[in-house]
């Protein structure tokens, strides 16, 4: 099982390298539009939505999406823009305020619809955060990734060397107050090495802590969703992985909020200079 998980991480890895500096912004659009579909099929089997169901949530995603990439190349794309700052406000407020409280309540939300459209929401905003970090730099899309994946990575280590206090037994037995910890120091290591070496302020550290967290609550929250659907992976597609919502749970929140922080103020900003 180790071995096949190795495999695959490494083959992922490298795909997912080539296509990040190698690709021309449509063609990494398109490669991360057709994960975040794959999500969104995953996320549908999760709340349990019939075929003709999840076929209508792929249908609305994938058109949505052509959307923002049809209008990109417009000379004017102002309501596109506004719509890409609202999903990520809308994705921002709920890891923020409702997550915490969803998960510390395990409320169960049996309205299908909501679940939908929760979905569509958080994975849509996923995906445009993909595209905005990485417009703006690989090098950043690629810094903030590695931070939620060294963070797991020790997390995943430090539980099984040190686990003792269950974090949230009734949501993930297997995750523990040592495998926290043992990705905060992992990226608190890994703050100071690049603010060693780039020169940047150590207030890094503390904005690589907040990752941790919504980190840990969007692995949580995937875990819940799994729980209540009585499933170990959201999938099988990745051998020894599980699904891709097993995979990028830790991005979910991390993503369009690191976006969201970027873009606001320069959004704000423009809407000043227009007025």
């Amino acid at each position: 099982m180790l071995k096949t998980r190795i495999i695959t991480a490494l083959v992922l890895t490298m795909l997912f390298s080539i296509a990040l500096f190698r690709s021309s912004d449509q063609i990494w659009a398109l490669l991360t539009l057709f994960a975040t579909l794959l999500a969104v099929w995953e996320w549908s089997n999760l709340i349990q939505l019939n075929k003709q169901q999840t076929a209508l949530n792929l249908a609305c995603t994938a058109s949505a999406a052509a959307m923002v990439l049809l209008s990109a190349s417009l000379p004017s794309a102002y309501y596109i823009d506004l719509f890409a700052l609202v999903l990520l406000a809308v994705a921002t407020l709920f890891w923020l305020l409702l997550a915490p409280i969803w998960l510390l309540s395990r409320q169960q939300l049996n309205n299908r619809l909501l679940m939908t459209a929760l979905g569509f929401c958080l994975l849509l905003a996923t995906w445009l955060a993909l595209i905005g970090l990485q417009r703006i730099s690989p090098w950043l899309l690629l810094a903030v990734m590695a931070t939620i994946w060294l963070a797991d990575s020790a997390a995943y280590f430090a539980g099984k060397q040190f686990g003792r206090h269950k974090l949230a037994v009734a949501i993930s037995p297997g995750k523990t107050w040592e495998g926290v910890a043992g990705a905060m120091l992992a990226v608190t290591l890994y703050g100071l090495l690049i603010c060693y070496y780039w020169h940047i302020s150590r207030w890094l550290i503390v904005a690589l802590w907040f990752m941790v967290i919504l980190s840990v609550m969007g692995d949580l929250f995937e875990s819940l969703l799994k729980r209540q659907a009585d499933v170990k992976d959201s999938s099988q597609l990745l051998p020894g992985h599980g699904g891709v919502l097993d995979r990028i749970d830790g991005l979910l929140p991390t993503l369009p909020v690191v976006l969201f922080y970027i873009y606001f103020p320069l959004f704000a900003d423009l809407q000043l200079h227009v007025r």
